[in-house]
């Protein structure tokens, strides 16, 4: 490993551990001749991944391609940053799994499920580009059909099945609340 610092080619690794998502491994090192010290992350070789594109060409696989699009779809929107690199670790390994080639359609449908899940508006722009939307009749539908979905919330017990939705059923009420239900949320 080359120094940034000084260029020197040999260094010493002071600490070495995974990373919060545990798909790399972070290390410290430090300059054998200027003593700076810097970080290096070691990751798996990922498999050569091949995109098919509409027109029919293909091309390499681009993990920033798919960053900077989930990113351009989740601008001025607050959407953490750790939330779109799971997403793009999800998608990547979802389409590494699936084989050596895979359609540009597949890539924006993956990306497509990840952003209904985390953000409405974020789902709606990139679809805008995927779906390639012709008219403001595309957009309505698009977003008539994202109020049709069913969210879930701590009335529909039914939609979690856990423990925590039993628990919830048979909590005691709060002082002052018997006789009034409320109903919160679409079906």
């Amino acid at each position: 490993m080359r120094c940034p610092k000084c260029g020197f080619r040999d260094d010493k690794v002071i600490d070495s551990r995974q990373s919060r998502d545990s798909s790399s491994i972070r290390r410290r090192r430090v300059c054998l001749q200027c003593t700076y010290r810097f970080t290096t992350y070691e990751q798996i070789e990922r498999s050569d991944l091949r995109v098919i594109k509409r027109d029919r060409t293909h091309e390499p696989f681009d993990r920033r391609k798919l960053v900077n699009s989930l990113a351009k779809a989740c601008e001025k929107r607050s959407i953490s940053l750790v939330t779109l690199e799971t997403a793009v670790d999800e998608i990547v390994h979802e389409l590494e799994t699936t084989g050596k080639e895979v359609p540009s359609s597949l890539v924006g449908t993956k990306v497509l499920e990840k952003l209904r899940e985390i953000d409405d508006v974020a789902y709606l722009r990139y679809a805008s580009v995927h779906r390639r939307f012709e008219d403001a009749d595309e957009f309505v539908d698009a977003i008539q059909a994202l109020g049709r979905r069913i969210k879930p919330n701590a009335l529909q017990p039914e939609l979690f099945g856990t423990e925590l939705a039993q628990s919830a059923l048979h909590a005691p009420e709060p002082a002052g609340a018997k006789g009034k239900i409320e109903s919160h949320g679409r079906v």
